[in-house]
């Protein structure tokens, strides 16, 4: 049996005016996290799917950790019921502690930043960085076409092709985070740095 990853760092998106569908994957996810008595660490956004994921989460008695850089720590967009938040002085900052926090990763439908943040998850795996497990909560097909964009990068030679083992997505959160639990790490990991 796999062991359980404890702290799971969830990337999402905090636009207000989305479809229901992203909503209730999120709150799923977050739920999913607490009943599973999982740790959600999240950028503490009250709005959209970081919300909602957040909201999942505490209706079900989960342990949530907010961390928010200071220019973007305002009411209107902060959500102030979590069990701890983490202020810092910026967004890199603010990536750097959800990141050393997750004991892995998982992307919601979001926009610049939350591409950001999964992306540079990724860079830092690839890099050697860490060696964290990385998911993609494709609901609905939303994370198709830049799945579909990393296949294309690697059919061309940008991407190696074990780093597409990097990633696992999954349209169902518990079944995400259960191939997160189960997931290594993929082999031949730094051909890329000896160039065989």
């Amino acid at each position: 049996m796999t062991e359980r990853l404890k702290t799971i760092t969830v990337y999402a998106g905090s636009a207000e005016e989305l479809a229901e569908n992203y909503k209730q994957s999120a709150y799923s996810l977050g739920k999913a996290i607490a009943e599973q008595k999982r740790t959600l660490v999240f950028g503490s956004g009250k709005t959209g799917l970081m919300g909602a994921v957040a909201k999942g989460a505490l209706d079900y008695s989960g342990e949530v950790i907010g961390v928010i850089n200071d220019d973007l720590n305002l009411p209107n967009l902060v959500f102030d019921k979590l069990t701890r938040i983490e202020t810092v002085p910026t967004i890199q900052v603010r990536q750097a502690r959800m990141n050393q926090l997750g004991d892995a990763f998982v992307a919601l439908p979001g926009g610049f930043g939350t591409f950001y943040e999964v992306l540079e998850a990724l860079t830092w795996a690839q890099i050697g960085h860490h060696s964290k497990p990385i998911g993609f909560l494709n609901v609905d097909g939303y994370y198709s076409p830049l799945i579909d964009l990393i296949d294309h990068a690697i059919a061309n030679g940008f991407i190696y092709p074990e780093h597409r083992g990097l990633f696992v997505a999954s349209d169902d959160p518990e079944q995400l985070l259960s191939d997160l639990d189960s997931f290594t790490p993929p082999e031949n990991m730094f051909r890329w740095l000896i160039r065989e």
